[in-house]
C-alpha cells in the first residue's frame, strides 16, 4: 500500500517553512528566502530523500534493506554501497563504546515496551519484562557475529539490525548536503529535534533552537533551554518521551546491549553539537550509555554540550 505523504508550505517574514512527517517524527525545514518555486524544489528534494531513507532502512517497512537483511534467516544478503558505509559507522560506535551501543540490540525492543502504556491508577508500566525474558532476548545481540563486506552481509539467525540509532541523524545530513547543493540561502533542518543548518542566518545572527525540557510532560510549565546554532548540527538524546516507571523507579529507553537492561544514573537528557548530525546524535547517546560518567566522556571528546538531570 502507498504511504500518504504530504508537504505543508508556510510563509513566513523571513521565508518559508516546510512541515512534514517522516521517522515517526513531526519535520521541519526552515528556508530564508522569497523565492517560493526554489522553496518547494528544495521542500520536494529534501523530503523525498528523507522518506527514501526512511523507507530504505526502516525495521516497520517489510520491503526494506533492513527488514530484508532480518528476514533472511542466516543466509547471505546483497547490499549497496550506502548500507556497507552505514554498517561501517555502526562498526565505528560498537568499538567506540566497548560494545554498548551495538545495533543488533534492537532486538530487544520485543521485550521492552517503552510505548506509554501505564497503569492509570498506579502510574507504573503494565509489562515489565522479567529477568528471564531479558536474558533470553539478549542471546540474539552480538554484533561481531556479523559478517559482511562491501557487497553483502550475513545475519546469523534470529538476529536483528536496528538503524534507529543513526538513520534519522543520517537523513538530516544528507538533506543538508542537497540544499546546499541547490542554494546559497541559508537552510535549517530539523528531523524530531536533530537538526543542522547550512550556515548563520541571512542577517547574519545565530539560528535560535529550542531544546526541550526531559520533564515536559509532568504538571507545569517547564522552560525550554535556547541554543544558538550558527553551523554544524545539533541532537538530543534522553527518555523525555520514550521511558517506563516500575515500583517507583524510571527506566529511560536507551538500552547496555551487554546486559539488555536500562542505563543507570544517566543524564534525562543531552545535548550535543557536531560538525554532522550523525556525529552529535551518536555522542550524544554514547554518553547516555555511559551513566554517571556521561559528562566526563562528553568533556573528553571536547564538543559543546549540555546536560540535564
Amino acid at each position: 500500500m502507498k504511504k500518504k505523504r504530504s508537504l505543508k508550505l508556510t510563509k513566513q517574514k523571513d521565508g518559508y517553512s516546510v512541515i512534514f512527517n517522516a521517522m515517526a517524527s513531526p519535520c521541519e525545514v526552515l528556508i530564508q528566502t522569497q523565492n517560493k518555486p526554489l522553496v518547494i524544489k528544495i521542500a520536494e528534494m529534501v523530503s523525498k530523500e528523507v522518506w527514501r531513507i526512511e523507507d530504505k532502512y526502516s525495521r516497520y517497512d517489510s520491503l526494506s534493506v533492513c527488514s530484508q537483511i532480518n528476514t533472511s534467516g542466516g543466509k547471505k544478503t546483497i547490499i549497496d554501497e550506502e548500507t556497507y558505509l552505514l554498517l561501517n559507522f555502526a562498526e565505528q560506535c560498537y568499538q567506540l563504546s566497548d560494545g554498548l551501543f551495538d545495533i543488533t540490540s534492537g532486538v530487544l525492543r520485543k521485550t521492552w515496551s517503552f510505548d506509554g502504556a501505564f497503569d492509570k491508577k498506579t502510574g507504573e508500566c503494565k509489562n515489565f519484562p522479567s529477568l528471564i525474558d531479558v536474558k533470553n532476548f539478549l542471546s540474539f545481540v552480538g554484533w561481531t557475529r556479523v559478517n559482511y563486506d562491501q557487497k553483502s552481509i550475513t545475519l546469523p539467525q534470529g538476529m536483528e539490525l536496528d538503524f534507529g540509532g543513526i538513520g534519522k541523524e543520517y537523513a538530516v545530513d544528507r538533506s543538508i548536503l542537497l540544499a546546499k547543493n541547490l542554494t546559497n540561502d541559508p537552510v535549517l533542518v530539523n528531523l524530531g529535534g536533530d537538526l543542522a543548518v547550512t550556515g548563520p542566518r541571512n542577517d547574519n545572527k545565530s539560528w535560535q533552537v529550542a531544546i526541550e525540557h526531559p520533564d515536559c510532560d509532568s504538571l507545569g510549565q517547564q522552560q525550554d533551554m535556547i541554543v544558538a546554532l550558527n553551523q554544524g548540527a545539533l541532537a538530543t538524546s534522553g527518555d523525555a518521551r520514550r521511558y517506563l516507571i516500575k515500583d517507583g523507579v524510571r527506566y529511560g529507553h536507551v538500552l547496555n546491549a551487554k546486559t539488555g537492561w536500562p542505563i543507570n544514573h544517566a543524564p534525562r537528557s543531552i545535548t550535543t553539537v557536531a560538525p554532522q548530525c550523525i556525529q552529535a546524535g551518536i555522542l550524544a547517546t554514547l554518553a547516555l550509555l555511559q551513566g554517571k560518567h556521561a559528562e566526563d566522556f562528553l568533556t573528553e571528546q571536547d564538543i559543546t554540550f549540555w546536560a540535564r538531570r
